[in-house]
């Protein structure tokens, strides 16, 4: 086992000999047998660990048995407790999901604070299999099916390679003491489920069921490699970056044989899931207009483009323009002024910059967004027109129209800022003051 553990971190490239190791130890066999192999390898090491309260008298016992342990190996010992049950409460997570985040947002403080290079955990085979087949029962994309990684970031798993049954017999052969977790027995967990209760229905049809998953794994993760490399090939015709947004063009999209495995890998780390992915599809044949939503962001099915965007909250509030300002940076940069109507007065053409007659606006100016029933009159028009309808008018996208802000003289529209202005406020021949405001 000591030379297989070697060839495996010199293939797997975990570690090198002269680097600090900081081992989790939990007092279970897997914990013990990785601090023991490491001794052997002469590496040094630290011992953190995590009393989570979850089994009375009995987690104390494995706090001191591992105690003991550091001072036996005369190596230094960290261990942290954990009200683990109510952090589980409070972030609505399962005591397994909540005892995994606690532990690893420790051993990466202590990791940093210590200077350590990686942090040792003891995953073995046996908990490979276990993840794949719980992955399976959970739903899963070809990711889940690669198991678990050797070295992911700062953590490392040196005994990947070995089963239960071969860490048993190196605990026996070197006669290392350990604690039994008595949870391990019980079928609450969903882990525990896998392995007291489907791993040996699977042993019955394959007895080399574990070594059969490991060798799976492998080549799962050979078929990863190739899956990622197209994914990111076509990314480049996919995907655009437009300011803040990201661009996905549908007609491409639409283009590729499993437009939904291109899209999950794209808006997955941007908090979309399986099931938001296969609504988002459905859509690429609807009309746009249609939005969907991770916790941070939003994506809009707009008419070429699927656009995501942060997901921010829509500014409600209004802004005031007073007569004596002559700029504003809140919500909007604008330069404001007021001139003098001469003969040789040009109308601007950007629709940037904006001019009003002076005498038939009513200070403090507002700024805000439209709300439904807005209506205004747009200029050259002598009847009145629904700000939506002139939305839809101009193509503006659902991300437009939050981003649109009108600017107001009393109740009155005078501005859809950076568009189009209303024809009351428009400068005539009896105009003698002009309000000029430009956007910057």
């Amino acid at each position: 086992m000591f030379r297989k553990l070697v060839h495996f971190v010199e293939e797997e490239n975990l570690f090198y000999r002269d680097e600090k190791i900081l081992v989790a130890v939990s007092g279970g066999i897997d914990s013990v047998v990785l601090l023991h192999l490491l001794k052997q390898m002469e590496i040094d090491c630290a011992i953190a660990h995590c009393n989570f309260h979850l089994r009375g008298d009995e987690s104390d016992g494995d706090f001191e048995f591992v105690r003991d342990l550091a001072e036996q190996y005369g190596i230094p010992f960290y261990s942290k407790d954990f009200d683990t049950k109510e952090y589980a409460a409070e972030n609505k997570q399962s005591i397994e999901m909540a005892a995994r985040e606690l532990r690893y947002e420790w051993f990466e403080q202590l990791r940093e604070l210590l200077s350590y290079q990686y942090i040792a955990v003891g995953h073995h085979a046996d908990d490979v299999a276990e993840t794949v087949l719980i992955n399976l029962a959970r739903g899963t994309g070809i990711h889940g099916l690669t198991g678990i990684k050797a070295k992911l970031g700062k953590i490392i798993r040196p005994l990947l390679p070995f089963t239960r049954t071969e860490l048993e017999a190196y605990a026996k052969v070197n006669n290392l003491q350990y604690r039994e977790d008595s949870t391990n027995k019980e079928t609450d967990f969903v882990r525990n489920k896998i392995r007291h209760q489907i791993i040996p229905v699977l042993e019955e049809i394959n007895p080399s069921i574990r070594k059969t998953m490991t060798e799976n794994v492998a080549r799962f993760r050979e078929v990863e490699q190739i899956y990622n490399d197209v994914i990111e090939e076509n990314r480049l015709h996919l995907v655009f970056q437009r300011d803040d947004q990201l661009m996905i063009s549908i007609q491409r999209l639409q283009e590729l044989p499993s437009p939904s495995s291109h899209l999950f890998e794209i808006l997955s780390p941007y908090g979309f899931h399986h099931r938001d992915v296969k609504m988002i599809a459905k859509s690429l044949d609807s009309i746009s207009g249609k939005r969907f939503f991770s916790s941070t962001h939003q994506l809009l099915r707009d008419r070429k483009y699927l656009i995501l965007s942060n997901l921010e909250e829509v500014d409600q509030n209004m802004y005031e323009i007073e007569e004596a300002d002559c700029e504003t940076d809140i919500p909007i940069e604008m330069e404001a002024s007021f001139i003098n109507r001469t003969p040789d007065f040009k109308f601007p053409t950007s629709p940037k910059i904006a001019c009003f007659d002076a005498n038939k606006l009513k200070f403090p100016l507002l700024i805000r967004k439209w709300k439904e029933g807005d209506q205004f009159r747009p200029i050259g028009m002598k009847g009145t027109k629904k700000v939506s309808d002139y939305f839809i008018d101009k193509k503006f996208s659902l991300s437009d129209k939050e981003s649109t802000w009108l600017l107001c003289s009393g109740e009155r529209i005078m501005w859809i800022v950076g568009h189009r202005m209303d024809d009351r406020f428009k400068i005539t021949d009896k105009t003698t003051k002009i309000y000029r405001l430009e956007l910057k």
